[in-house]
């Protein structure tokens, strides 16, 4: 073995590790990948490790009221839901019709119901709907074409203190498992819009992947 797989196996027993004690899975968490199995759709959810650092972001900010762009099979839609209080909202825009059935299904086994809301249409048709009811976090992990415009819509619907965060946005890290055409492009531009807003104070993030893939995290500043 040489010194790389070394430290390769390394980083895969500490991330196990974190996992385990961190970020173990709900039964809610597990039901929804049951579920996105049975209805054969990808592997494209976050980590559980994202998942736990999503909360602490969410906790951090006491968050009530969080938007989602893009729902796949409600994972992760769960670990941000969890983590608010009972009085908390979270709208989850999907514009997949087997998504939203399977992820509305996940919310509701996972106990979720009376703080979610699945609405279903493209991202970019429903948002003008949202305007004037900020939102404490707002989390983008849709279509990476429309990740700049999914930023300037988020800015609009965010407020002093609110947190953005997109996930799949290391720059050039995300190609290889995100081949959409255009969208290492995109995810640039976007990494350049939010360091150089003056509004936002912004870090992109790699989180528990070798393959350099994890969030861009921005803070509203007013």
């Amino acid at each position: 073995m040489d010194a790389s797989q070394g430290n390769e196996e390394q980083r895969m027993q500490i991330r196990g590790k974190i996992a385990e004690l961190y970020a173990p899975e709900s039964a809610g968490l597990l039901n929804s990948i049951k579920l996105a199995e049975e209805a054969g759709l990808p592997n494209m959810r976050i980590s559980p490790i994202h998942g736990k650092f999503l909360q602490v972001l969410v906790a951090t900010i006491n968050a009530r009221t969080i938007l989602e762009l893009g729902a796949l099979s409600g994972y992760s839609g769960i670990w941000l839901a969890s983590a608010l209080p009972s009085s908390g909202r979270l709208i989850t825009l999907e514009s997949n019709p087997l998504h939203v059935q399977v992820t509305r299904r996940a919310f509701s086994e996972a106990g979720l119901a009376d703080r979610t809301e699945v609405r279903e249409g493209k991202a970019l048709d429903l948002l003008p709907q949202l305007e004037g009811q900020p939102f404490d976090f707002i989390f983008i992990d849709a279509d990476k074409i429309n990740y700049v415009e999914y930023l300037n819509w988020a800015l609009k619907l965010s407020r002093p203190g609110s947190i953005i965060v997109a996930d799949n946005c290391i720059p050039s890290g995300t190609m290889p498992r995100f081949p959409e055409p255009g969208s290492e492009e995109t995810i640039e531009e976007y990494n350049r819009q939010v360091a150089a807003n003056p509004n936002l104070v912004s870090l992109a993030l790699p989180i528990d992947d070798s393959q350099l893939d994890g969030f861009c995290i921005s803070v509203v500043r007013q």
